[in-house]
């Protein structure tokens, strides 16, 4: 029973971290020698022609709760984004800010930005009032201090001339002004590549709140107490049947903060609201989906069953020492465990230092997913968020 239970454990971790991308990486390879089968047969590709229509209207929907610091910045990255400016307006949702940020945006004279100001709620609350008062057919959601590249916008709604995508994800690139190597722009990275490749098959498995689009007529509107509202509307969405996909030309940046407690609390936020989406998409859970159930059960639950996998394979190794397998096995196991403590105690250096700071991350992810889980069960965590403060440059 310990043997089966070490394998099971160990096969879903290996699946839900390695495997599945290999999967992506498969099933794209064999699309693209049918696609090359169909040219040699019938000399096209079948792919869609470019609108030659006007451009959609867009409205860039931002909600914002105290960001005076950054709220300016915000609009001059939005007036620098190459759309046409008659078909493209920012609407700023405050959320009972508090900070001044509200009249820092009424003294902007530029007629494309629209202020919608009420008292705190959420961040769902305002993306409730806001998105249906948009005048965009597509709108864009972002974050106050997510800077946008000026192509973005256009490289997101070229994918909307396809009338069976429903939504666009792009892609966020973190940094840190006081550090090169920082182990959650790895993790980033890797996130992308997955959804590079979920986005080939149209199913891209939740968004980034920094930069995202979808179709106004969409969006239906969510419990006030939704958590993770970028992963829940685009999954509505992938479970209407809508495609999915992920535009990697459309960037945005958002610098990274180090303070490590308020990093740990966002995470654990976060977990909290992936359990408790589960009940808002209950169509994915099913293998009826079809590949979307298998890309959020590989890329999503199986990662918020990793705490309980890896405990799983530690303590069934303990009844497995009497082979030299299983004893390195938790040879490795306890290595890399301590790898992460020296990861905490920062006392490595080079390689060394960055392979221990990985270590690290990977665990302190996967607490902040046991206490998401928690505060879950105890219905503790609030919709409403409070600004993670930024690194200082």
């Amino acid at each position: 029973m310990a043997e089966g239970l070490f394998w099971c454990a160990a096969l879903l971790l290996l699946h839900t971290y390695f495997f599945y991308p290999l999967i992506l990486c498969a099933m794209d390879g064999m699309a693209q020698v049918f696609q090359s089968i169909r040219f040699m047969r019938t000399g096209s590709n079948r792919r869609r022609e470019r609108s030659s229509g006007p451009q959609p209207s867009v409205s860039l929907v931002v909600a914002a709760y105290n960001e005076a610091s950054c709220i300016q910045q915000k609009l001059q990255n939005s007036f620098a984004l190459k759309y046409p400016e008659d078909r493209f307006e920012v609407l700023i949702g405050s959320d009972g800010s508090s900070d001044g940020t509200d009249e820092l945006v009424r003294q902007c004279t530029d007629p494309r930005v629209r202020l919608s100001p009420a008292p705190r709620a959420g961040k769902t609350t305002v993306l409730n009032r806001c998105i249906p008062m948009a005048k965009g057919d597509i709108i864009v959601l972002s974050d106050a201090n997510t800077m946008i590249e000026p192509g973005a916008v256009e490289a997101l709604v070229r994918h909307f001339d396809d009338p069976e995508v429903g939504a666009v994800c792009g892609k966020l690139r973190l940094y840190n002004p006081t550090k090169q190597d920082y182990e959650e722009s790895a993790y980033w990275n890797y996130e992308s590549f997955i959804k590079f490749y979920e986005g080939k098959r149209g199913a891209v498995v939740g968004a980034n709140g920094g930069l995202y689009a979808i179709r106004r007529t969409l969006f239906t509107q969510l419990p006030p107490s939704t958590i993770v509202d970028d992963f829940v509307i685009p999954l509505r969405i992938l479970e209407n049947g809508y495609k999915v996909v992920y535009e990697a030309g459309a960037v945005a940046h958002e610098e990274t903060t180090e303070d490590y407690g308020k990093e740990f609390g966002r995470r654990a936020r976060i977990a909290a609201g992936n359990f408790q989406s589960l009940k808002m998409v209950p169509g994915l859970l099913l293998p009826t989906a079809g590949f979307p159930a298998f890309a959020f059960w590989s890329h999503k639950l199986l990662r918020w069953c990793a705490p309980a996998l890896m405990a799983v394979a530690l303590l069934a190794n303990l009844f497995l020492m009497d082979s030299l397998f299983y004893q390195f096995t938790l040879f490795f196991q306890a290595l890399f465990y301590a790898l992460a403590y020296l990861g905490k105690a920062g006392v490595l250096k080079g390689t060394g230092k960055r392979i221990a700071s990985v270590a690290y991350y990977f665990v302190t992810m996967n607490l902040a997913i046991v206490v998401g889980f928690w505060r879950f069960l105890r219905n503790a965590q609030k919709a409403a968020w409070d600004r993670t403060a930024r690194a200082s440059s």
